[in-house]
């Protein structure tokens, strides 16, 4: 039997009424309702989405069906997250399942020092015996000043904040040129900042802030497969000559299935006892 245009139309408007066709996420999986807050910079900012091009979190919300919390404002650095931190908990209480943190270029950007993790010293401590012995002490640097220091801030309110929440990390993309105007001109990250560091340095510092926090980290620097340094690549970036920072919609929509499969590998919420 040949179906007419104009049947096959009624019967999608039928189907739909009757809630046989309604939107499902793309893929099944405990993710799915999720309450996920996003916090970072320019590229979680909910503010290009209209205007510029759509968002990863805005693509997960179709992929996983989780509900999205934003929080993220184009420019933030690492020391700002707090505060988005604290915007996400005056609006919501603790009734969020998951924290994705998205940050760090703007740190590398901006010159940062790096910094350390942790300062050492010696010190006494009773062992079995029990006797005293002098052995190595490190304790964590909580240094507004410098990169690490400045995550331990940030993780330490994280966890005191949500300590039964799921927190996650993502790792800065690859970065391109980019001129916004004439006082904001970023070069390639072949250049390294005014401290003498690439933004590999800052990639790595949040891979490592993974074992110093015991928290998860996804390194979508490299999973995401984005490379503004290739003309090829620029199909997924704003702009070919002006702006191979911020990814486009279809690199956007490119993260967001990579991070959708990564977050399968972890819980989305942590249930009580």
């Amino acid at each position: 039997m040949k179906l007419t245009a104009k049947f096959i139309i009624t019967l999608a408007a039928v189907l739909i009424s009757g809630g046989i066709l309604c939107a499902q996420p793309q893929i099944n999986s405990q993710w799915e309702g999720a309450r996920v807050a996003f916090l970072g910079d320019s590229i979680t900012d909910a503010r290009q989405i209209g205007t510029t091009n759509d968002v990863y979190w805005n693509n997960l919300k179709d992929i996983l069906g989780i509900e999205a919390y934003v929080y993220g404002i184009s420019g933030h650095r690492m020391d700002q997250i707090i505060g988005q931190g604290e915007r996400l908990e005056a609006e919501h209480g603790k009734d969020v399942d998951a924290i994705i943190v998205f940050v760090g270029t703007n740190d590398y950007n901006g010159s940062v020092p790096i910094g350390e993790w942790y300062s050492y010293s010696t010190r006494k401590v009773e062992v079995s015996g029990p006797v005293e012995k002098e052995r190595r002490y490190r304790e964590l640097v909580f240094d507004n000043n410098t990169f690490k220091g400045r995550t331990n801030i940030t993780v330490r309110w994280l966890k005191t904040h949500y300590p039964d929440k799921q927190i996650i990390f993502l790792t800065p993309i690859h970065r391109g040129y980019a001129r916004f105007n004439d006082r904001n001109i970023q070069p390639p990250e072949s250049y390294a900042n005014d401290c003498g560091y690439f933004i590999d340095d800052y990639v790595q510092a949040i891979k490592e802030l993974a074992n110093v926090w015991a928290i998860p980290v996804i390194d979508l620097n490299s999973i995401s497969g984005l490379y503004p340094m290739l003309d090829e690549h620029t199909q997924y970036f704003r702009d070919k000559d002006m702006d191979r920072l911020h990814p486009n919609t279809p690199g956007h929509l490119r993260m967001a299935w990579v991070l959708a499969y990564q977050l399968l590998g972890y819980p989305a919420r942590f249930e009580e006892l």
